[in-house]
């Protein structure tokens, strides 16, 4: 079985992440991500933000010490939330809901909030495992979609 953990996002990991976070099907899928995700210096300014600021974790994903994606957890509007980006090459192999397990055991404070465009049953499928409970519904724009469209609410007590 593979070995799945986290480590502090290096700077050797920017040009993979980049890639993977520009991945059409992948971009789709999350829906919600930066207004041009081939905006590499958007997407600089953008990870330099998240790997200085203190309030925040942002986490390299890696599977038998090869690089797949990140995790985090962040503050908005004095809620706790948790993200994750998986490289669509390793989708449905588990390795997301082992990355929210790591996270959720170093992340103490409940209760956690997470986000999902409805239609990404995959997402969704990964955070209800997780023990994450559908709350409601809510109408985004998604930058990926270009379009307003539902996104689903989901908790973890």
């Amino acid at each position: 079985m593979a070995v799945v953990a986290l480590r502090d996002v290096e700077d050797g990991d920017l040009d993979a992440l980049f890639e993977q976070m520009r991945d059409p099907e992948s971009v789709r899928m999350a829906a919600f991500t930066a207004r041009d995700p081939n905006d590499r210096d958007a997407f600089d300014a953008h990870i330099a933000r998240l790997r200085s600021d203190p309030e925040l974790t942002f986490l390299a994903v890696t599977r038998d010490g090869q690089l797949v994606g990140t995790v985090g957890r962040f503050e908005i509007e004095g809620d706790t939330e948790i993200t994750y980006w998986i490289n669509r090459s390793v989708w449905g192999q588990g390795i997301a809901g082992q990355a929210l397990a790591l996270l959720l055991e170093r992340t103490t404070v409940r209760p956690i909030h997470a986000r999902a465009a409805s239609d990404n049953a995959g997402s969704l499928r990964v955070l209800q495992r997780a023990g994450f409970v559908i709350t409601g519904t809510d109408i985004g724009y998604a930058n990926a979609r270009q379009a307003e469209i539902e996104e689903t609410i989901l908790r973890l007590d």
